[in-house]
C-alpha cells in the first residue's frame, strides 16, 4: 500500500502546491467568443445543465421554484437581497444559484464504503473540480493517526472525540473556530456563544478573508461596517459606480436591479481592470428583450483601470470635481451636508496641491478624456450609489481606497438619503449574517456585557486570531484543534502549502460539511468529518419542519426553511452539532441549557433578541413575508462616530507606488464564471472565452510579444515575497484586454503565490488582487519536483 503522503511535511524554503501529486492535467483548452453581455438564455441552459448533470433534474427543478421566494429557503450561493414587495413567479435565481442549489441536491453521494474504497492518499491525487463532484456526505467520518483510510464513527463517539481533545488542551486559546458564509443566524450565535463559553475569541471567519476591509474602512468613519443602501435605492437614483466588482459572475442578480435603475435614467459608471461581460450588458431571461433582443447595455462609461491604480483613479476624480466646483460654486459640493455631517473638510481639500492630474491618470492607467467623462457624470447628481467588491478588498490599501470613495460621497452629500450610499456587495449568502451574531475575533466590550448579562458567565476579553494570524499559530503550534463549521479551509486560505503544513501539526481538525473538499485530504494528525443539511434539505425537530434566519447584503433578516429530503438519515444540523459538542465538551460546567437549543430554534432567537440590538420581537418578525431590516443609522443619516462627534471624517490617504522590476507582473485572482467561491462547478469560463480548461495566466497581448511568448504558451509563474520561492507550475498564456504588466489568474490554482504575509493594511485580509509574479517557460523538471515531495 503507497504511504499516506498527505502525512508529509513540506519545505517552506521551496514552496510548492500542497497537493503535489496532481498532475496538473492540462486538457483541450477552446478559446470561444469573450462575450459582452451576461445571462440570456445561455445561462438558462447552463443552469439545467447542471442539474441533469447532478442526477437531479426534477428535484431540482422543484427546489428552484421555491428558492429565494416567501415561504422558501434563501439561496446558498450570493448574498444579493431579495425584492421586499412581489417576486417573480418564474424565479428569483441566477444561473450561479441554481447551480449551486444542484450540488446541494445532487442524488449523488460519498458514503462510508466511498472511503473504505478511497484512500486519503488517492483522493488527494484529486483536483478540486473532481473533488466536489463526488455528492453529498452521508455519515459521520474519523481518521484516526497514521491511517490511510477516513472510517465510519457515531455521533456520540465523534462528539466524544473531540470534547477529549478540546478538554486536553492546556489553554482555551490553542483552539480555533473557522465559520463559512453559508452557516445560519441560530448556528452562528451558538457557535460563537460555545467559543466563548470554553475561553477564546479565536473565531477566524470567511469575512476575514472576502469584506474584512469593507468593515475596517466604514466603522469608524460613519459608524456601521455595512452597506447603506437598499434594493429600492437603485431603481430610483443618478449614478451607480460599480468599481472592482464583476456581477455578472459574482452577484448574477444585481444586474436586474442595473437594469431597472438604468430604465428610471441611472446613469453606469464600471471601473475594473477587465472589461466583464457583466458590467457591459444584461439579457434577462424573464424578459423577451432579453431572450430574442439586445437586451440591456449596462455601463454607460467603463474606465480600464490598473490593478490597484484605484486610488490614483479616484483622487484624480476628485480633482475634477474641485476644478468644476470652482467654475460654479456651490452646485457640485454639497456644503450643508459637509457642514452639518462632516470634518477635516479643510485639510483634505489641502492635499490636492500636492497632486498632478497627469501623474494620477498615468498611475491609473486611465486616460484624462475618460477621468474627465467620469467626473461629468458624477458632478452636478447627488444620489449616487457606490458598490465595490473584492477588487478593493484585497488590496494592500483596501481600507484606505474605501474611504476615499466615501470621501467624493461626502463631497457629495450622497451618503444617508434615497438613491445614495455606499453597497459593498458581500459575497456568500449570510457572511453578513454571522458578523452581526457575533462571529468575530475582536467583539467589543458592550457585546461580551451584553452576553454576560443574560448567560452568567464572563466570556474571555482578548481579542483572538482572524484567519491569518490562526494559520501563523497553527504554523507555530500554538493552535492544536480547528474547527471548521464549514468551508473549504485550505483552498480558500492563502499561501497554500505554507497553509497546508500548518494543518498537518494540528492535532486534530474538524469539518461540518455537506461535499467532501480538500480541507478533508489535508489535515491534523487526525481528522473528522461531521456531514450536515444544505439549506435547502428539510430541517426536522421533534417532527416539525425548522426555519432559519440569514441577512443579506442590505441589512434585511428573512425566515428560510428547506423543502428537500436530506439525501441520508444520518445528517444533523448545524445547530444541533454546536449543542451536542458544547454538552460533551463543556458537561455540568456549563451554565447555558444548550439542551433547549438543540430542541428549540424559536428559544435561539430568544437569545438573540436579548443579547443583540435591532433583533426585537424576533420570532415574530423573522416569519413576516420578506422579513425585517436591521437598523442602520448611517443609512438614516446619523454618523454614529464618538471619536468625530457623530460626523464622518474626510480621510486623508496616499497613492501607493506600484513599481515593477522588468521581469515583473503584476497578478490578481479572480473566479470563473462557473464557481462560487472554491466551489467549482465546471472547467468553463464562459464569458471571458474560456473552455475546458482553469490553469490560465490573462495577458495583454504586447507584454506576451515582449516577453518572446505565444498565446498559448506553457509557463510557470513565481512569487519571491519574504525570500521564498513559490511556484505555481503549468499553465497556459492567453491574451486578453487587460492593461499591460497586469496578469489574471484563477483562484484556488493560484492561491500557492498568496504570501500569507500579503495583506491589507488594518484589515489583515489577504491581499489576493495584489500579487507580483514572474513568468517562465514551463519547466518539466519543476513539475517533477514537485512531484517527489
Amino acid at each position: 500500500m503507497k504511504e499516506d503522503q498527505s502525512k508529509k511535511s513540506t519545505d517552506h524554503k521551496v514552496a510548492k502546491e500542497p497537493n503535489a501529486e496532481n498532475p496538473y492535467r492540462l486538457l483541450d483548452l477552446k478559446l470561444t467568443k469573450v462575450e459582452k453581455w451576461a445571462a440570456g438564455v445561455p445561462a438558462v441552459i447552463a443552469a439545467f445543465s447542471d442539474l441533469i448533470e447532478e442526477k437531479t433534474l426534477v428535484r431540482g427543478t422543484k427546489a428552484l421554484f421555491k428558492m429565494n421566494q416567501a415561504g422558501g429557503f434563501d439561496c446558498p450561493s450570493c448574498a444579493w437581497p431579495d425584492p421586499d414587495d412581489e417576486r417573480s413567479p418564474l424565479g428569483e435565481y441566477c444561473e450561479n444559484g441554481a447551480k449551486a442549489l444542484a450540488e446541494e441536491a445532487t442524488t449523488k453521494k460519498v458514503t462510508a464504503d466511498f472511503f473504505k474504497e478511497n484512500s486519503v492518499y488517492e483522493l488527494a491525487k484529486l483536483d478540486d473540480y473532481q473533488i466536489g463532484k463526488m455528492g453529498r456526505l452521508t455519515d459521520p467520518m474519523y481518521l484516526p493517526k497514521n491511517a490511510t483510510h477516513y472510517q465510519p464513527i457515531s455521533w456520540d463517539a465523534a462528539f466524544t472525540k473531540i470534547a477529549d481533545h478540546f478538554n486536553a488542551l492546556e489553554s482555551p486559546d490553542e483552539a480555533a473556530f473557522y465559520t463559512s458564509g453559508r452557516t445560519s443566524n441560530e448556528a452562528s450565535f451558538l457557535y460563537q456563544l460555545f467559543a466563548k463559553e470554553f475561553g477564546t475569541n479565536n473565531m477566524p471567519d470567511c469575512s476575514n478573508m472576502c469584506h474584512e476591509t469593507s468593515g475596517s474602512a466604514l466603522r469608524p468613519t460613519i459608524g456601521i461596517g455595512k452597506g447603506t443602501v437598499t434594493l429600492d435605492d437603485f431603481y430610483d437614483t443618478d449614478v451607480i459606480v460599480i468599481i472592482g466588482q464583476n456581477p455578472g459572475t459574482n452577484a448574477p442578480r444585481m444586474m436586474s436591479a442595473l437594469s431597472k435603475g438604468k430604465k428610471n435614467g441611472a446613469k453606469i459608471i464600471a471601473i475594473n481592470p477587465l472589461p466583464e461581460a457583466g458590467l457591459m450588458g444584461f439579457h434577462n431571461p424573464q424578459e423577451v428583450n432579453g431572450i430574442i433582443g439586445s437586451g440591456i447595455k449596462l455601463a454607460d462609461l467603463f474606465l480600464p483601470v490598473k490593478i490597484n491604480g484605484d486610488m490614483a483613479l479616484l483622487k484624480a476624480i476628485e480633482i475634477i470635481l474641485i476644478e468644476f466646483e470652482k467654475k460654479k460654486p456651490g452646485e457640485v459640493f454639497d456644503y450643508d451636508f459637509i457642514k452639518e455631517k462632516t470634518t477635516g473638510y479643510d485639510a483634505f481639500l489641502k492635499q490636492f496641491d500636492a497632486y498632478n492630474l497627469d501623474e494620477l491618470a498615468l498611475q491609473s492607467g486611465v486616460s484624462k478624456e475618460l477621468l474627465y467623462e467620469a467626473a461629468e457624470i458624477l458632478a452636478f447628481k447627488k444620489r449616487i450609489i457606490v458598490c465595490w467588491g473584492m477588487g478593493l478588498t484585497q488590496q494592500p490599501n483596501g481600507v484606505e481606497m474605501i474611504r476615499e470613495i466615501l470621501n467624493i460621497l461626502l463631497l457629495k452629500g450622497s451618503i444617508g438619503k434615497p438613491g445614495a450610499g455606499v453597497c459593498p456587495v458581500r459575497g456568500h449568502s449570510n457572511v453578513q449574517g454571522n458578523r452581526t451574531m457575533m462571529i468575530d475575533e475582536k467583539p467589543t466590550d458592550e457585546q461580551l456585557d451584553r452576553l454576560q448579562a443574560f448567560f452568567g458567565f464572563n466570556p474571555p476579553r482578548k481579542h483572538g486570531y482572524d484567519v491569518v494570524r490562526a494559520i501563523k499559530a497553527m504554523q507555530e503550534e500554538k493552535v492544536k484543534v480547528l474547527f471548521c463549521m464549514g468551508g473549504n479551509f485550505l483552498s480558500a486560505t492563502p499561501d497554500t502549502t505554507y497553509t497546508a503544513s500548518a494543518l498537518r501539526k494540528l492535532n486534530l481538525t474538524v469539518c461540518v460539511s455537506t461535499k467532501l473538499n480538500r480541507t478533508h485530504l489535508i489535515h491534523g494528525q487526525e481528522a473528522l468529518i461531521l456531514p450536515t443539511l444544505s439549506r435547502s434539505d428539510k430541517d426536522i425537530v421533534n417532527g416539525e419542519i425548522q426555519i432559519i434566519t440569514t441577512e443579506n447584503s442590505m441589512g434585511v433578516v428573512q425566515s428560510s426553511k428547506g423543502m428537500l429530503k436530506p439525501v441520508s438519515d444520518n445528517l444533523i444540523n448545524e445547530t444541533q452539532i454546536v449543542c451536542k459538542m458544547a454538552m460533551a465538551t463543556l458537561g455540568s460546567k456549563s451554565v447555558i441549557d444548550w439542551q433547549d437549543y438543540h430542541d428549540n430554534y424559536d428559544a435561539v432567537r430568544d437569545a438573540i433578541e436579548k443579547c443583540i440590538p435591532g433583533f426585537e420581537n424576533y420570532n415574530v418578525r423573522a416569519r413576516h413575508k420578506g422579513g425585517f431590516y436591521l437598523p442602520n443609522a448611517a443609512r438614516d443619516g446619523q454618523f454614529i462616530t464618538k471619536e468625530f462627534g457623530n460626523r464622518a471624517p474626510f480621510t486623508l490617504t496616499s497613492v501607493p507606488d506600484n513599481a515593477l522590476a522588468p521581469d515583473e507582473y503584476m497578478m490578481a485572482t479572480t473566479r470563473t464564471h462557473d464557481q462560487f467561491n472554491t466551489t467549482i462547478y465546471g472547467l468553463d469560463d464562459r464569458y471571458r472565452g474560456i473552455k475546458n480548461e482553469r490553469r490560465v495566466v490573462f495577458m495583454n497581448p504586447k507584454d506576451i510579444e515582449k516577453a518572446g511568448f505565444k498565446a498559448g504558451d506553457k509557463v510557470d509563474l513565481f512569487n519571491y515575497d519574504d525570500g521564498i520561492e513559490r511556484i505555481a507550475p503549468l499553465f497556459v498564456i492567453v491574451s486578453y484586454q487587460i492593461p499591460e504588466k497586469n496578469t489574471v489568474t484563477y483562484f484556488p490554482e493560484t492561491n500557492v503565490l498568496v504570501s500569507v504575509n500579503n495583506v491589507v493594511k488594518d484589515s489583515n485580509m489577504p491581499a489576493s488582487k495584489y500579487v507580483k509574479i514572474k513568468i517562465k517557460r514551463h519547466d518539466p523538471k519543476i513539475y517533477e519536483s514537485i512531484k517527489e515531495l
